[in-house]
């Protein structure tokens, strides 16, 4: 199921937001696709935080394609003006036709200029899509989906395995541990180490505590009336101690300070 707000620090500061299933053509290339959308006041801005999810996203908007890497702390994006984006959340199988290192983008991004035609017509067939009134993002997706899965091609069984991987880390019901994940698999840690550095750029530990710290700021902004010594417990944190610690460290608050903040 796509969760519209998953990652999202202040769900109730976003411009106009959507998540939308990745078409059937594209569902082993991508998680889902995003589009924000915008007309801010002139003089201001809007600064929009994330946790992102650790996976790499391919972005089109009016006047590039941007590849960016996954992100170790909180990002963010302070929107201008008027303007949209159409992103997709790339499954590991994608990626590998993208990008050779995924490390070497973690947090960063560039411009995806290869093939130059072939990106050039990505730019313009999304804008031109967004461009067209009523019905204009599920036209963007579908045209999106469609230049990806022509840039990829056939997904290998490796890249399957990849993507096994991913929904075994990231799932609700997702596992504890790298070793739990590996035991799941049928491989070894250092072959589940390996694989999450080709296709993801960083190393199952951190793919598991990011989707921990996505979900543990979910509960504390959703659920005021539970206390964060049960939300670390259901997470699998040692303590309430581990929880804020982790919180802090790449969030940059307090679990009770963003618990605050989030309510007004």
């Amino acid at each position: 199921m796509v969760n519209p707000t998953r990652g999202v620090l202040y769900p109730a500061r976003l411009p106009e937001f959507h998540r939308l299933p990745a078409p059937a053509e594209v569902a082993e290339l991508v998680v889902w696709f995003w589009i924000p959308e915008w007309d801010i006041a002139a003089g201001r801005s809007s600064r929009q935080e994330m946790v992102a999810y650790p996976a790499l996203n391919l972005v089109v908007d009016a006047d590039a394609v941007m590849l960016s890497g996954v992100t170790t702390r909180v990002s963010h994006r302070d929107l201008r003006g008027r303007g949209w984006a159409v992103g997709a959340l790339l499954r590991p199988a994608a990626v590998a036709a993208l990008i050779n290192d995924p490390a070497a983008l973690i947090d960063g991004e560039r411009a995806l200029t290869a093939p130059e035609t072939a990106v050039a017509a990505l730019r313009h067939d999304v804008v031109a899509a967004m461009d067209s009134g009523d019905g204009r993002r599920e036209r963007a997706v579908e045209v999106f989906a469609r230049w990806l899965a022509d840039r990829v091609g056939a997904v290998s069984e490796p890249d399957r395995q990849a993507n096994a991987l991913t929904d075994v880390l990231m799932d609700d019901a997702a596992v504890l541990t790298p070793e739990e994940a590996a035991t799941r698999l049928g491989v070894s840690v250092r072959t589940l180490q390996r694989m999450t550095h080709r296709h993801v750029g960083i190393s199952p530990a951190a793919m598991i505590r990011r989707r921990r710290l996505q979900e543990a700021a979910q509960r504390v902004r959703d659920q005021p009336g539970v206390d964060l010594a049960s939300i670390a417990a259901d997470l699998g944190y040692s303590d309430h101690a581990h929880l804020t610690r982790d919180f802090q460290s790449v969030l940059g608050i307090a679990p009770r300070v963003y618990r605050a903040e989030s309510s007004l």
